[in-house]
């Protein structure tokens, strides 16, 4: 449980640089690892908690990942969704969303009915060009949002209802309202809106605390509820961004970080760090195909 005042926390650097641009993480509860992407390599990465670092690589892209149920990974590739069946050497292609080859996938994540959601942008951050889809776990893919610049961190409440998203364009935080019967977007409501640094990806605690991690801003974010600034992570490297919430007991706050925009004294950009924030995560949502 954290205090009522605003507190703060120094991340640990784990590993050293392993990713040009390093997202996505997710603990994966079958190995004990911690998953995430090397983005533009278009690599998965694993690390134990020793920090032994093992790379995969799976497509021109690899933006986002989660684990499925049945075994493997559901990969979101350049322009499209993809399925790692366990054992296998290649990823299953399901097909290109869109022709236009300057849009790519970005961030994701699954809701509690098993699908996994990921959203668009373009190569050059023009505003308006992305969207958020859904691939339901018979395979379904459903836009769910339009009009989108930069789709980035997707994150469900406790009890399932709603979920947090960013636009690192405009710099918002948004609160979804999920009908999943239809499913559409019942509602979309501010959160925050940041100006000082990007929120980039992000994911939430068992208190309902929205965790997010400040791209240029060195740092990732606890608010409340409420919208309430609550603790701060300070990183050692000027982007981080994302984070997850690992462990066996789920109490360790990963963060991945990226080299993109880091200046050459920022000889720590692409490792991955770790802190024990006061609260625990929520278990990783899978994906149900």
């Amino acid at each position: 449980m954290l205090g009522a005042m605003t507190s703060t926390i120094v991340a640990e650097q784990v590993t050293p640089p392993v990713a040009e641009h390093g997202e996505g993480p997710v603990w994966d509860a079958r190995t004990g690892e911690l998953a995430s992407v090397d983005m533009h390599k278009g690599d998965l990465l694993t690390v134990d908690r020793n920090g032994t670092v093992r790379r995969r690589h799976v497509g021109e892209l690899l933006a986002a990942l989660r684990p499925r149920t049945a075994g493997g990974w559901v990969l979101a590739l350049a322009r499209g969704f993809a399925l790692l069946d366990e054992g296998a050497e290649q990823p299953r292609d399901l097909g290109d969303l869109w022709p236009e080859r300057d849009v790519r996938m970005n961030d994701g994540g699954c809701d509690p009915e098993g699908a996994f959601w990921c959203g668009s942008m373009a190569t050059d951050s023009a505003p308006g060009r992305g969207a958020l889809y859904r691939l339901a776990p018979d395979g379904t893919v459903t836009t769910m949002i339009t009009g989108v610049s930069v789709s980035n961190g997707l994150h469900w409440t406790p009890d399932g209802s709603h979920a947090y998203y960013v636009d690192s364009g405009p710099g918002t935080i948004d609160v979804l309202t999920i009908d999943y019967a239809t499913p559409a977007i019942a509602e979309r409501r501010r959160f925050r809106t940041l100006s000082d640094a990007t929120p980039d990806g992000l994911t939430v605690d068992a208190e309902g605390g929205v965790w997010v991690a400040m791209w240029g801003g060195s740092a990732v974010r606890r608010y409340a509820p409420d919208g309430e600034l609550t603790a701060v992570v300070e990183v050692p490297t000027t982007h981080p961004t994302s984070c997850a919430f690992g462990g066996p007991d789920l109490d360790e706050l990963w963060i991945t970080s990226s080299t993109q925009g880091a200046g050459a004294q920022d000889d720590r950009a692409g490792a991955l760090y770790r802190c024990r924030p006061g609260v625990t995560g929520l278990q990783p949502l899978s994906y149900g195909g």
